[in-house]
This record gives structure tokens, sequence and C-alpha cells, in this order.
């Protein structure tokens, strides 16, 4: 009988590094003889990848707070039928850059929605699937906006686009999250080298392991 793989998410705000450090993740993971799935949200399947250009292209305004939660929430049924749960089925790891919480973080919580709302649309999308392990990344909101910064050279996408106290609540929110459920979530100071920050991030995932 095929163990179930494991669900591992990143989460955080702009400019912390979450893309990086999920490749890095997964590789470490691999150099350990796991089969792991590398994705991403929005996107990580061709249904989703294609409502990710919706999404992060046009005007900040493109899209109202309720139109995003569906549609994020529509990328990510589409994400977890076609390369999450098919990976756990077969016993693969999965390293996912963001996931549901992200959506709590920023339409939920900067945009004003309520995490119970993106809850619902989640339970009927994708059966309420959490990640086993989500690892919050942090750093001080002056490093991250000049990472995000040198990162986008001058052209953000909607979400980089937005202002420092609506990132600001997005930061908080994820906070609030992570405090809430200690047993799923481990906070990881993303200072640092890239390599010092990765063997953070591997390092609370031990007991998965």
């Amino acid at each position: 009988m095929t163990t179930r793989g494991c669900f591992i998410s990143l989460e955080g705000g702009e400019g912390v590094g979450k893309s990086t450090q999920a490749r890095a993740v997964a590789a470490a993971l691999r150099a350990r003889g796991l089969d792991v799935v590398e994705t991403r949200e929005p996107g990580g399947s061709s249904g989703a990848e294609s409502i990710r250009a919706l999404l992060l292209g046009g005007e900040a305004d493109r899209w109202g707070p309720r139109a995003e939660a569906l549609l994020f929430a529509a990328a990510r049924a589409d994400h977890v039928d076609k390369t999450i749960l098919p990976a756990l089925t077969r016993g693969a790891w999965v390293v996912c850059d963001r996931f549901l919480d992200s959506s709590i973080a920023y339409q939920g919580g900067a945009d004003g929605l309520g995490g119970a709302a993106i809850r619902a649309l989640h339970a009927v999308g994708s059966g309420g699937l959490l990640p086993d392990r989500t690892l919050l990344l942090t750093l001080p909101e002056e490093t991250a906006m000049a990472r995000e910064a040198a990162r986008d050279a001058g052209r953000p996408d909607r979400f980089g686009a937005r202002d420092a106290a609506y990132h600001r609540q997005v930061t908080q929110t994820f906070r609030t999250l992570a405090d809430a459920e200690p047993q799923r979530w481990r906070i990881v100071d993303a200072t640092g080298a890239a390599e010092v920050v990765t063997a953070r991030l591997v390092a609370a995932l031990t007991d998965l392991t």
C-alpha cells in the first residue's frame, strides 16, 4: 500500500523569498531521496496557469476582491485536482509556493472579505485540503520592500503594486493565522544568506521526514 505523500506550503508577503526558497527546499528534499513535486499558486496546472495570467496582469484595480477570491478558488480547485492530489496519492511530497492561506491573508484580510468566506470557497472547490506544514517566511518590512523593488525593477504585478498599508495587513493576517494554528505552521526568519534560510526551513520539517 502506497503511503500518502506530504504537502508543504511556503507563505509570506511580497519580497520574502518564497519562490527562491520553494525551489531550494524541493531540491533539499530530493537530495534525501524523496519524490518531490514543486508547484505554485496561482498556477500549477494548465487551467490554473491560464487563470494566473488573468489575476496577475493588468492594472491594480482590474478585479474586485470578490472576483479575485473566486478566480483564486477556481485556479486552486484545478491545481488540487490535477497536480496536488495525484502527487500525494502516489506518495510524492508537494512543495507549493503559496496556497489557501495567501487567499485568506490577501482577499480575506487585506481586502476585508474575511477568512470564513475564503474557507467556504475552498471547501467547495478543493474539499478543504490543507498542507501538512506551512512555512511562514518573515522579514522586516523595509527589507522586504527593498527586495521586492529590486526584483520587479519597476514592473510589479497587480499585488506588488499595492500600497504599504495593504501589505502590512497581509503580513499581520499571516502572523495571526500562524499563531492560531501552531501545529501546522512554523515561522521562519528569512534574513541572511539564502542557503542559511533554506537550512532553517528544512529544519522546520524535521518532524515530518
